[in-house]
């Protein structure tokens, strides 16, 4: 994102709040490292590494003056924070949120972008345990936020996917995914995907199609106790994702700048940055209302880019 940043000369000061970072490949305007690094309550206090970045988050947050201070000289311009990626920060833990709300009261308005490998799409289990990190996290930290699928023109690399890529990037009704998350816990996972898969006449499920249809795929009854207990958790995990129905995400590839252009304009657009100043006269919010610059991602034309033709 930075150097997409300075290729359309947009100037991103980049601020590093990874005290584990040991090598950054992009120049820091502000290190927090100068503060707090993850070697010290690993090497001083016996810490682990996970033990040891929620101490650092912890210190940064009892010494958010520093921060503060040093983010006074970029007032006004356009902030890239890179954050840590071990995700109990996000999901339970309570200095990065704390963090982030004093960051917001002091006049920067932010927005979470939530990067996940698109590999986990191949996956049912994988993809479920990304929804519900993802929904935590946007609950835990309750502030603008986007999610997205990262190397998304690898995706075809990793396997094959149950359903059109719209299935995930929107997701859309999660009991289409019990069967073949259940296929998976029995070992069926491969054999039913290229069974999907090679079907000429129906493709795979249609997901415009009838309740006969949705019924037809998930037709088979769980058999023994344990996996009806399955069953039923299974299908309590995919109604609460869809009882939210808060997560969403959009397909990245950084070598397509059409579809950085659209990540990041949906970014700006999160965090007010289209919108311009809120001053007198200012009409760039009516402007940017009425034009279509940020309708739907086109998914469509990423699936026919990347992805063999489905059905």
């Amino acid at each position: 994102m930075t150097l997409f940043c300075q290729a359309i000369k947009r100037e991103a000061i980049v601020i590093n709040l990874d005290p584990a970072n040991e090598k950054t490949n992009y120049e820091c305007a502000i290190d927090v490292r100068e503060l707090i690094n993850i070697d010290f309550p690993m090497d001083e206090l016996n810490l682990g590494p996970n033990g040891g970045l929620m101490y650092c988050m912890e210190y940064i947050e009892k010494n958010f003056d520093w921060l503060e201070e040093k983010l006074k000289k970029y007032k006004g311009k356009y902030l890239l924070f890179d954050m840590p990626g071990q995700i109990e920060l996000y999901t339970h833990h309570h200095s990065t949120p704390k963090i982030l709300a004093k960051l917001q009261k002091a006049g920067h308005r932010l927005t979470a972008v939530n990067l996940v490998d698109s590999h986990y799409c191949t996956v049912p289990s994988l993809f479920i345990s990304v929804l519900l990190t993802s929904l935590s996290t946007m609950i835990h930290l309750e502030m603008p936020h986007i999610n997205i699928l990262s190397k998304v023109d690898l995706l075809p690399k990793y396997g094959k996917l149950a359903f059109n890529l719209e299935f995930y990037t929107d997701v859309l009704d999660l009991d289409y995914l019990l069967q073949f998350l259940e296929d998976e816990q029995r070992g069926d996972l491969d054999h039913d995907l290229q069974k999907v898969d090679d079907d000429e006449d129906d493709g795979p499920v249609k997901l415009d199609d009838d309740n006969d249809e949705k019924a037809e795929i998930n037709n088979q009854e769980p058999q023994g106790e344990m996996e009806k207990k399955f069953h039923k958790l299974n299908k309590s995990i995919c109604e609460l994702v869809n009882d939210y129905s808060l997560v969403a995400f959009i397909p990245l590839n950084v070598m397509d700048k059409d579809n950085m252009e659209y990540v990041l304009r949906t970014i700006d657009k999160s965090n007010g940055y289209v919108y311009g100043g809120l001053t007198s006269g200012n009409e760039m919010i009516f402007t940017v209302a009425d034009s279509d610059a940020f309708s739907h991602a086109k998914v469509d034309d990423i699936q026919e880019k990347y992805f063999d033709p489905i059905g």
